[in-house]
């Protein structure tokens, strides 16, 4: 899948990627124009070695309504969702996985893509008001983006089956309850707390963050055996590696580190 339709904006500042949902006219819904942007974005953050962490947040006062179903029922069965080898699946469910920390910021409506968008995050802010609903069961499709398996996993069985089965709204306190979101903000400061998290994961280093994100991908994806398995082999490129030694000279320094991602 590919495009170029202007549907998602980009901003790089300094090792941020900040990635805008722009299609607010029609409350930022997903066409096939805006998936394919959204997944160029991801796939330009992941290939930039000078960026180091994304936040995904949306233009105007809703994150996304969800599936822009009028466009996109004629190309469903098409295969409107394939995406070639080399690009970023924004949900994250089959192909290329992202292999660097992403936020996102939510507001207004955060309906089913928008949803399992979030839930293939790492951190994700949403504002007090935000609506939430999985409502593909409705429309007769499924919830593509794996909230059958992530929502199920962080919310448990009986409370994701729930909204998952009927489509019943939910709120910014019960997405917090079931362990969808990271925080709550008030105010409309969901993008600003996004970015302040996001500028204290950039300063980490960025081997050793990656390094923990695939630790706790392969755990998700495969197994907590796996995970333990591998982790040793993880560990030994991060202790030869330069940032390791100037983490521990900025500590004894009593100064902030310099991380370089070598």
């Amino acid at each position: 899948m590919s495009s170029s339709q202007g549907k998602v904006s980009r901003e790089i500042r300094g090792h941020l990627y900040l990635i805008g949902l722009d299609r607010a006219d029609k409350r930022n819904a997903f066409d096939s124009y805006m998936i394919g942007d959204l997944s160029l974005a991801l796939t330009e953050f992941e290939n930039n070695p000078e960026l180091r962490c994304a936040v995904v947040f949306a233009h105007g006062e809703h994150f996304t309504a969800g599936l822009d179903l009028v466009e996109l029922q004629p190309k469903l069965q098409d295969g409107v969702f394939n995406f070639s080898n080399d690009q970023i699946n924004p949900w994250g469910t089959v192909g290329r996985q992202r292999t660097k920390p992403l936020v996102v910021a939510v507001q207004g409506y955060c309906y089913t893509a928008g949803i399992e968008l979030m839930l293939n995050a790492d951190i994700v802010v949403a504002n007090e008001n935000t609506q939430f609903t999985q409502i593909e069961v409705q429309r007769g499709i499924l919830p593509f983006g794996g909230a059958t398996v992530r929502f199920v996993q962080a919310a448990g069985w009986a409370k994701a089956m729930k909204y998952i089965l009927t489509g019943d709204m939910f709120y910014a306190e019960n997405a917090y309850e079931m362990n969808l979101i990271t925080e709550i903000v008030s105010g409309n400061n969901q993008l600003i707390r996004a970015l302040e998290l996001a500028e204290r994961i950039a300063s980490a280093a960025p081997l050793a963050v990656q390094a923990t994100l695939a630790s706790a991908h392969q755990a998700f994806l495969q197994s907590p055996e796996a995970a333990f398995h591998n982790l040793q082999s993880l560990l030994d490129p991060l202790l030869k590696s330069e940032d390791a030694v100037e983490g521990v000279k900025a500590m004894l320094e009593r100064r902030a580190s310099n991380f370089k991602g070598k």
